[in-house]
């Protein structure tokens, strides 16, 4: 979470413990991945916690690293590719399922750069004004269009799916990133994944409507 080490691990246990029902709600394998959102969530937003105190006291210092790695990786790295994969995998009408062969590709992608400047490039996490910055030294040139690229891969699946209420999850998030690019722009990475991971109850909400059995999902074929 982008405010405090204590808001960072309240809130990383609440949404644990959602990811944890969710996973509970589960009636087939396909459903894994979606499901599990929220969980990573909470562990991501609990590695941030971790980057606060580090941040905050040299007591937690051997702890900087290791969190900020946990953190970026799973917001760079980990979500433009999981969220399509996820949709993916419960989607059953095969028209839809094409443009979201494409949608992972191209999350895939930005996950592969993201990696490699991870693994080779610096970021130094800092607090300013209350949240949390992490400055890199990215290649400047491709930081907007392959952020455009991530934003399409991560979002538009929601609204590809034929499962009605996964719309609701893609409004949120959408809604969220615009509010988050116009008020917090210079802290993007941390501020949107606070929204993010907040909405990600929406996920126990779509599973619940599985009731006893997957097939039971509500769709919507056009």
């Amino acid at each position: 979470m982008c405010f405090s080490a204590e808001a960072s691990f309240t809130g990383g246990v609440i949404i644990s413990s959602i990811g944890v029902a969710a996973l509970s709600k589960v009636k087939e394998p396909s459903q894994l991945v979606f499901a599990s959102i929220p969980l990573l969530f909470g562990i991501q937003q609990i590695s941030e916690g971790f980057l606060w105190l580090a941040l905050q006291s040299p007591d937690y210092g051997g702890a900087l690293k290791f969190s900020t790695s946990i953190f970026l990786l799973m917001a760079r790295v980990v979500w433009p590719a999981w969220i399509p994969l996820s949709v993916l995998l419960v989607e059953t009408d095969a028209q839809r399922r094409r443009p979201l062969f494409i949608l992972l590709a191209m999350g895939l992608s930005v996950s592969m750069y993201y990696a490699y400047c991870l693994m080779f490039l610096n970021v130094t996490p800092l607090i300013m004004g209350g949240h949390i910055r992490y400055e890199s030294d990215f290649p400047e040139w491709p930081a907007v269009p392959v952020f455009i690229v991530y934003f399409i891969a991560s979002i538009t699946p929601l609204f590809l799916s034929s499962v009605r209420r996964m719309r609701v999850f893609g409004t949120l998030m959408f809604v969220s990133c615009l509010v988050t690019a116009v008020f917090y722009f210079q802290f993007l990475t941390s501020v949107w994944c606070f929204f993010a991971a907040l909405m990600s109850g929406v996920i126990y909400w779509i599973l619940s409507e599985a009731g006893s059995s997957p097939v039971k999902i509500e769709r919507e074929y056009a």
